[in-house]
């Protein structure tokens, strides 16, 4: 992935030249004002920190993009398989709708992500001009939400996931996924035999490869193109949040998705 640095933030990037004509970014946790566990730059304003500082610290992710702060569209992330179709801005003051997949083809909107070792998944497809931002952990990697988002791509707006460029930003690796036999079996049944694919016995513990989970996922339907960052959140804490490496007590990294070519 790209780096790139500005005013003390970094933010990640895919580099597949499909990814071209989208502003998108992963923020590391620097270059916030949060301090504690959320230091710096927390997205989430759930977690305990400071509302104050969460504001300030969403302004100089939108502003790191030159987007307008009220172009915004967020959602309550629930682990669950449901795909929101945005056309407009959430509005600052008006309650968060369950969701853990957001599409558009409305290029002034920003779709904005919260993430801390669930599977950030970025979709677009460059001749429609149709964006899309997933969130998955085990439930809605199972649950098989990226078929969901597809599926409302291609309903809503006519995609063909042969034109779609995919990309699974850095969350948890398998190596540090460890998972009981509760999902074990959940992924048997998903992945029958290709179970192996996904899931590793180590040292008599179940590893759960949520990135290659997602791919497979993803090239079922008809998707050609992924990139896979390959960053684990949890093996790299000085840039990223770990819920299941920091034991709860972590903030939120953001993820921004725009269509058009980005302003940095």
């Amino acid at each position: 992935m790209k780096r790139i640095v500005k005013h003390g933030l970094e933010v990640l990037q895919f580099e597949h030249p499909g990814f071209e004509g989208l502003t998108h970014g992963f923020f590391s946790r620097k270059g916030g004002v949060s301090t504690g566990h959320y230091s710096s730059l927390n997205q989430g304003g759930t977690v305990g920190d400071e509302r104050l500082h969460t504001i300030e610290n969403r302004k100089r992710a939108f502003a790191f993009f030159d987007r307008d702060i009220e172009s915004i569209f967020d959602v309550w992330q629930v682990h669950g398989n449901t795909v929101l179709c945005a056309d407009k801005p959430r509005a600052l003051d008006e309650p968060h709708i369950k969701a853990d997949a957001i599409i558009s083809n409305n290029p002034t909107l920003t779709l904005f992500m919260r993430f801390a070792d669930c599977v950030p998944i970025i979709l677009f497809d460059p001749v429609k001009k149709v964006m899309g931002g997933v969130h998955a952990g085990w439930k809605g990697t199972l649950n098989n939400i990226v078929k969901e988002a597809v599926l409302a791509m291609r309903e809503q707006y006519s995609v063909n996931p042969l034109d779609i460029i995919a990309g699974i930003g850095p969350s948890i690796g398998p190596d540090h996924y460890i998972v009981g036999k509760e999902v074990y079996d959940l992924a048997a049944a998903t992945f029958g035999p290709d179970l192996n694919q996904v899931v590793s016995i180590k040292k008599e513990k179940i590893h759960f490869n949520l990135w290659r989970a997602n791919e497979y996922l993803l090239e079922k339907q008809g998707i050609k193109a992924i990139e896979c960052a390959e960053i684990c959140t949890a093996c790299n804490l000085e840039d990223w949040y770990s819920h299941r490496a920091e034991n709860g007590a972590t903030g939120r990294f953001g993820a921004l998705i725009a269509l058009g070519m980005q302003h940095v």
